[in-house]
């Protein structure tokens, strides 16, 4: 069967001072293009990730980027025979990926990108402390060779994890990775904020890195985990639909996980 429905993870750090006032009109916007999926503002920005006939994901992305807070508001693809999502929800948050913690402005300092052709490289230097930013049960799915795990059930359980890692204490130079990037535009930001100045993270997360590098060339292992129906996307970013599930991980299959953990 032919991959009709586009999916596209998005988000972008951007003020939107309105962005209350936003939420209608956007989630009416989605309904009629039958575009499904989590959408969450906040003073801060977008985030999210929708499902939906392909040119009506096309005109959300284009409506979105006309506004020129979020014109270059930043989007992975991946394709589904089927709808990936139940219903549209557009939510306020007080922040697009709860850390918690006051202060943290990605557009104010966050640490220094890396291409996924230069990924490899830097998580192959033995200076390096490679940091999986995600939550416990994402790792169980799948993770780059020599990641820490830092064994977290929420993204706002990372700043204490931070504080108390012996692997951490000397500031070594840190390489940090997530699902779509998100996670890390924060969690660089905080460590930079403490201290280790030399503070790395992967442009474009986990799902980049899987459409850049060649599978042959890889240095990740397992399958990536994502909130939606398709459980978990494989090196070629094809939906697996929950054919393989860890133990650690069965507790989320079935819960209307929110993005908040992104």
């Amino acid at each position: 069967m032919s991959n009709q429905y586009l999916i596209a993870a998005l988000y972008k750090f951007a003020t939107l001072e309105n962005y209350e006032e936003m939420r209608d009109a956007l989630k009416r916007f989605c309904v009629e293009r039958d575009v499904r999926g989590s959408l969450l503002l906040a003073r801060e920005g977008i985030n999210g990730t929708v499902c939906g006939p392909q040119y009506g994901v096309r005109e959300l992305l284009e409506h979105l980027r006309a506004d020129p807070r979020l014109a270059d508001l930043e989007h992975k693809e991946a394709w589904s025979h089927r709808h990936v999502f139940k219903r549209m929800k557009v939510r306020l948050k007080q922040e697009i990926v709860r850390l918690a913690v006051d202060g943290i402005d990605p557009n104010e300092l966050v640490g220094t990108y890396v291409k996924p052709e230069d990924w490899n490289e830097l998580i192959s230097d033995p200076d390096v402390v490679v940091i999986d930013t995600r939550n416990d049960y994402e790792y169980a799915f799948g993770t780059f060779e020599r990641a820490l795990n830092p064994k977290t059930q929420s993204f706002r359980e990372f700043p204490d994890w931070v504080q108390q890692a012996v692997e951490l204490e000397n500031k070594p130079k840190v390489a940090m990775f997530c699902t779509g990037g998100i996670r890390c535009e924060k969690a660089t930001s905080l460590m930079l904020r403490e201290g280790f100045e030399e503070v790395y993270h992967l442009q474009g997360g986990i799902l980049n890195y899987l459409e850049k590098v060649p599978e042959d060339k890889s240095l990740w292992k397992g399958e990536c985990f994502v909130f939606d129906d398709r459980v978990s996307v494989d090196h070629k970013l094809e939906p697996r639909w929950g054919e393989w599930v860890p133990e650690e991980a069965r507790h989320v299959i079935n819960e209307d996980t929110d993005y908040d953990n992104r």
